[in-house]
């Protein structure tokens, strides 16, 4: 399929799949002519990278990430052991992050309950 099915088919801009095979997170093939023709597995590629993306994972953590995601319901392959450290370590900074929004959504939560009531 060529790069704008697949910018359709993810939610996604051709801009930001050019982006993604900078940073060799997709790996398209090319016609005779140039153009990108990417295969069914890259709509799924694309979707794990936007996940990992949404978490604050950077571009090189998420290149190491992808081979060890072979599909959809495998989370991580056996075949990525040395990861796990690294992963574990995300893992906590993204608790931390989500620990600050927590707290801050609490505020917003007290400043709202105590808004005074207009007639």
């Amino acid at each position: 399929m060529r790069i704008s099915e697949l910018a359709r088919r993810t939610g996604t801009s051709p801009r930001a799949l050019r982006y993604y095979e900078e940073k060799s997170l997709l790996r398209p093939d090319r016609s005779a002519s140039g153009y990108r023709d990417y295969d069914e597995r890259a709509a799924q590629a694309v979707r794990h990278i936007q996940l990992l993306l949404s978490a604050g994972l950077g571009t090189s953590v998420i290149a190491e990430i992808l081979p060890c995601i072979p599909d959809d319901t495998t989370v991580l392959a056996p075949t990525c052991p040395e990861l796990l450290d690294g992963l574990a370590e995300e893992r906590v900074r993204i608790t931390r992050s989500i620990d600050k929004l927590a707290a801050a959504r609490d505020i917003l939560d007290q400043l709202l309950q105590t808004r005074p009531v207009r007639d």
